[in-house]
This record gives structure tokens, sequence and C-alpha cells, in this order.
């Protein structure tokens, strides 16, 4: 059964006038409780918001900075809208190998900088009117539970908004870049990712701390355009989330282009001087090493937005930054849920966006839910060459028991690839041999962001290697490695 409450617009003519922008204004006061409330306006925030109001839940958004989120303003959109600028700048002073030639090729970092963020603005601007669409109320405030079903909001200037009222309050506030004790950064010279989007000039040389996909990314990026990039990381491989194989490849890849990357190392001291930043790295065998850049971007990992929220106070469980949920996104307060990042990894908005629509749907009764399996979830690098994965690596395989088939198949030996110039890579497939379910698949290479939902959706349907072996891929198509990655596993692969 479906709970049904009629939504409602407390939208006012002169507040339909303001949101003819699309800017996330105000769009309006609550004048009763509503049936769901939601403190985030990000991918989990604003997705669980349309849901429910799709499902006829009287729902409101509570943001206190710009619907969208970090992904849509500071993170997943604008970052890639980065990183394409320096891929046409590759391709352009590649021009040669695809027969054509051009002279005093040069880039304007402040047109690079300014195009991204248009695209986060236009972006952000879409949510507005997909709340609007939805006669979803949003509230341009910041929220704290006061008791449970029952959130005070102050505006940006601390003044006191009507107090919200709802059944259920979806916690969607996301997280923030971690920060090491000792090494704060200070805006001019150590940077977050949010500094490291806005640069004012090109440095000359940059040490990135931390080698997720947030470090390498940003990594490839300066790389790309030129910058002297050295990568420090902590544990043994750049990419530790990844197949091992593929962290290989990808290091080997990033040398090439001529990163310097240090593995095994953690940061012994930051010293940030008028102009540059010395660095002290302490090598796990002892070697203590002391390197100067211009800037430093610490890349160290998020931590969940929890504080200032009453949680503490109302009773909720919080766990080294994070906020314990169930499988149903259910704290252990009735009527509390948390979704997306300051719930846990993984940290990717996609999983925070279908979180928020299961944490809606189970509240509403919606029939034949499933939990969310994490091992479904696709991940994907956007640096160059791309990285993308989903399910279980070959060693988790391993240590989870499964005795494993594993196939591979390179870029360098399909035609798409050579045709456009990207021999770089490798698809690699993990099997469980004795049920032939499709444990995990992971890919370095042009467009494997693109290409690895192809496996996400094999996952989620439980296919096994009959399943893909007989599937028709299109040719010629950078696809095409997928399925011989398959056939591989199995003794069968054609093109090898």
């Amino acid at each position: 059964m479906l709970l049904i409450g009629k939504p409602v617009s407390t939208l006012s003519g002169s507040t339909l006038k303001e949101l003819s922008s699309f800017q996330g204004v105000n769009l309006g006061m609550p004048k009763d409780q509503f049936d769901i409330a939601v403190i985030g306006g990000g991918p989990g925030g604003y997705v669980a918001a349309i849901r429910a109001a799709q499902l006829g839940l009287k729902t409101a958004v509570i943001e206190r900075e710009h619907l969208g989120g970090i992904c849509l303003n500071w993170g997943c959109i604008p970052t890639k809208a980065l990183l394409r600028s320096s891929e046409i700048y590759h391709l352009l002073q590649n021009l040669d190998a695809y027969g054509f030639s051009a002279k005093e090729i040069s880039f304007d970092i402040d047109k690079i900088v300014k195009r991204s963020r248009k695209i986060a603005k236009k972006l952000s601007g879409g949510v507005g009117y997909l709340m609007k669409k939805n006669n979803i109320t949003v509230i341009n405030g910041t929220a704290k539970l006061e008791s449970t079903g029952v959130i005070n909001v102050v505006d940006k200037d601390r003044n006191s908004l009507p107090t919200v009222t709802a059944d259920h309050i979806i916690i969607a506030t996301g997280a923030r870049a971690r920060t090491l004790p000792g090494f704060e950064t200070n805006g001019d010279l150590i940077w977050t990712y949010k500094k490291a989007m806005v640069p004012d000039h090109l440095p000359k040389s940059i040490i990135v701390i931390g080698s997720g996909a947030i470090g390498i990314e940003f990594a490839s990026f300066y790389r790309t355009l030129g910058v002297e990039i050295t990568v420090v990381e902590i544990m043994d491989r750049i990419l530790p989330v990844e197949d091992a194989e593929i962290s290989a490849l990808a290091r080997k890849a990033f040398e090439k282009q001529g990163m310097t990357i240090h593995t095994n190392t953690t940061v012994g001291n930051l010293d940030a001087g008028k102009v540059s930043v010395a660095v002290t790295l302490m090598h796990t065998d002892g070697r203590r090493q002391k390197l100067t850049a211009d800037r430093v971007i610490l890349a160290v990992g998020i931590t969940g937005n929890v504080e200032m929220l009453g949680l503490e106070e109302i009773g909720v469980t919080v766990d080294r930054g994070h906020v314990v949920t169930d499988d149903w996104c259910r704290t252990n307060i009735d009527g509390i849920y948390a979704i997306g990042d300051v719930s846990g990894q993984p940290w990717l908005a996609h999983k925070a966006s279908h979180e928020g629509i299961l944490c809606v749907e189970k509240i509403a009764g919606v029939d034949g839910l499933h939990p969310l399996d994490t091992t479904n979830i696709p991940g994907c690098t956007y640096c160059w060459p791309q990285v993308a994965s989903v399910g279980l690596t070959e060693q988790q395989a391993n240590e989870l028991g499964h005795e494993v088939r594993v196939g591979r198949f390179p870029f360098l030996a399909n035609g798409k690839a050579i045709a456009l110039g990207e021999t770089e890579g490798l698809i690699k497939t993990v099997f469980d041999e004795a049920t032939g379910e499709l444990l995990g698949a992971h890919m370095i290479g042009a467009d494997v962001t693109e290409l690895i939902q192809g496996f996400g959706i094999a996952k989620t349907l439980e296919a096994t290697e009959t399943d893909l072996i007989h599937t028709v891929f299109p040719h010629p198509t950078l696809s095409e490695m997928m399925h011989e990655s398959v056939l591989d596993a199995y003794d069968r692969v054609i093109h090898l």
C-alpha cells in the first residue's frame, strides 16, 4: 500500500516569477506538516524529494547553500568539464597522428575554469526547475533537528524561519574533504578539491596527497596541461580500491605521461612559505625525502557533514563521521533516515540517488523492494586513461573463498580502439568457476566509464558467463572487448 498525500505548492506568484531563472531560490515556507522533509539538496536529497512527490507525498527540501549539492556544483560535473578541456588539449597536441597540423596550440586556464563553472550553474538551476515541476517546497536555510519530526531552520543571517514538521526526515547532507591534523588547507598554497577547481593561474608544480579518484583526476587534469605532478599515496598502490592489476597499469600509464608517484609513503610535514610548499615524505623503508612544489592538493578522503544537525541530541548513532543506517537507510531513531555520503561508503553520487529512491519507496510501502547491493554499484575515475569497475576484485573474490576464472582483453587487439588511436587499456572479468556468476569487471582505457554499465546491468540481473557469451555485441565497438574478456575467461577468446 502507498501512503497517499496530495502534493501541494506553497509558491506565491511573486516567487514563481523569481524562479523563472531556476536558480534554486526559496520556493516558499511550509504551512503545515509534510510527509517527508529532506535535509540537503544534493543528488541524494533532490532525487529522494522528486520520488516522494511522484508517490503523492507532500515533500520539502531544506538546502543551506545550493541545489545540486557538491556533485553538481563542485564535484562530479564541473570536474568532468575540466577534464574534457584537458582531453581536447591532449588531442590537439597529437593532431599529426590523425593527419592534421596546427601551430601555436595554447589554452586559457581562465576560460577553462569559466566554462566549468557555467556548466555547474546551469545544472544547479535545472534542479530548481525540477523542484518547481514536482511541487516540492524548497527552503533555503540551515536545518537542525529539534526532536523526532521537528526541524528548526535558520537563514544565512541566522534568522529563524518557520519550523518544519514531517512524519519522516531524510538526512542527505553529504560530505566534505577530510583534512589531516596539522596539514590544514590555507586556500592559497595548500588546496582542497574546491580550490583546485578554480585556479587563478596554472602552477608549475603540484604535489597531490592521496591517489583515490579525486586525487588522480586532479593529477591527470593538471599533468595533461603541462604541470609537473607528484602523487603521494600511503597505500602500496595508487587507486587502492581498484583491482591490483588495473592499478598497476594505471601507474605505468601515469608515469609514462611524466608523473612522479610515491607509494607506501606518508607526509611528515607541510611547510607553506610565501610562494611554495615544502613537503617532507616518509617512506616505509625509513627514508625521508623533502620536496618543494608551487601547490599541494589534499585528497585524503571525505568525512560526513554530521555536525550541528542535532543528531546526538535526539540519539541518532554517528560513527567516525558518518550516520549509521540499516539496509533501508533507517537510523536507530524511528522516522529518521540517512542517505548518500553522510551515511558512508561508497561515496558516489549515483549511490546517493539510488538510496534516495530506495528510502522513499520503503517509506511509501512500495512492494518488491530489495536492499542495495553495493557490489553492483559501478565506480569510475575520469583520468586519462579512464578507470572503471563494478563488483569484486580478483583478490577480494579469492579472499571470500571463490574459485575464480579470469578473462582479459587488451585495447591494442580491438579494431575500434586502433581506429581511435586509443590502444592503451585492458578489460578484465572475474567469474565464479562453480556457478559462472559474474563477480566483478575492471577496466582501464578510453571511454571505459561509459562501458562499465553493461557489466553493471549484467550483475544486477545475475547474469552468468553463458548469458554474456551468447549476447551479441556490435562491431566495430569498444564494447566487443567486454565480450572477448568473457570469452577469454572460458578459453574461447577469438581475437587473441
